[in-house]
């Protein structure tokens, strides 16, 4: 299978997650040789997961995870696996008084995040989910989890740029529609509101990546489902670009999805929270509430919109934006 994906041009990726379920030959080899978390009583700490309650491996003992690492590795060179999305780091899965790392410590709960983000340096393919203090580092990080509604898709605009200051640059803006699986549970196609996943592919084209949750083709009809092949082909031509950007920011730590404040300073624009500079050439302004109209805030000097018009800027102006319409600018 792996082969035949390679053969069609896909990278082909694991989700991997530091749990170990307890009880299995595997279980008792880590426990014997000390490269579980433990508790207070010496014993493996048991944690508590969305997928039940296991052992975790301890990352901050080299031996763990050099273990850890060779176990991947192996895979990568029996399967031809390119790289791992690197799951389950959250800190909150680890926030307990009571775990002792090595050298019999009490961990805290951002040190475990942080030693699984470290591990992911050794695979050039890499994802993650949750971070603490891995600013400016080789990974791909994708938001947290949003729920499958407008307020969650108006929060990933300020949530991506607020990852790029914080040194994640080349980020995910969650799962197009929302990462949170639990809000699709018990929903048939005839519930799903099919303009909200269209305009949440739309914010997610001209970010720096864009990643599907729900599979299009099983909830939209032929007319939304044509509006998200589009997005996806829009990310695509963007492409070069978008991996400019990404040299470039990581050359000088600057963002990529940057606010109109920091691309135009002391100008008003701090509290803009529906567009986006991609880089230093391109402003966004999707919809990201349900309609076909909004305002636009246009910064200083000339622009290009994505019906070809050249406008003036330093004004706000208000435009029509049709279901199958990203507004994006080029600064000329």
């Amino acid at each position: 299978m792996v082969k035949r994906l390679h053969q069609m041009g896909f990278k082909v990726m694991l989700w991997v997650c530091p749990f170990v379920s307890a009880d299995s030959p595997e279980y008792r080899d880590l426990a014997e040789k000390g490269f579980l978390l433990a508790d207070t009583t010496s014993q493996p700490a048991i944690i508590k997961w969305w997928n039940g309650q296991s052992a975790v491996y301890d990352f901050t003992n080299p031996d763990a995870r050099n273990h850890f690492i060779g176990l991947l590795r192996g895979v990568q060179q029996r399967y031809g696996i390119d790289g791992f999305k690197f799951d389950g780091g959250d800190n909150h899965f680890y926030h307990r008084t009571d775990l002792v790392s090595h050298g019999g410590r009490n961990i805290v709960s951002v040190d475990h995040t942080r030693a699984w983000a470290e591990l992911g340096l050794a695979f050039p393919f890499n994802e993650y989910r949750a971070g603490w203090q891995m600013g400016g580092k080789e990974l791909v990080q994708r938001l947290g989890d949003k729920d499958y509604s407008w307020q969650a898709v108006r929060l990933l605009i300020p949530d991506m740029i607020a990852a790029g200051l914080l040194g994640y640059a080349y980020a995910c803006p969650d799962m197009i529609g929302g990462g949170s699986f639990a809000t699709f549970l018990g929903i048939d196609a005839s519930q799903f509101d099919q303009q909200l996943i269209v305009r949440s592919a739309q914010v997610h084209a001209l970010m720096p990546m864009m990643q599907f949750s729900v599979a299009p083709w099983r909830i939209l009809d032929a007319q939304h489902l044509q509006a998200v092949k589009a997005m996806a082909k829009l990310h695509a031509a963007f492409g070069h670009y978008i991996l400019q950007c990404a040299r470039q920011s990581a050359t000088t730590g600057e963002p990529i999805v940057q606010s109109l404040e920091y691309a135009y300073p002391n100008r008003g624009y701090a509290e803009i929270t529906d567009q986006w500079m991609l880089g230093a050439r391109y402003m966004v302004a999707p919809m990201v509430t349900a309609g076909t109209s909004r305002s636009v805030v246009l910064p200083p000097g000339k622009w290009k919109d994505d019906r070809g018009r050249v406008l003036k800027g330093g004004r706000t102006i208000t435009i029509d934006v049709p279901l199958n319409r990203l507004p994006y600018y080029e600064k000329l």
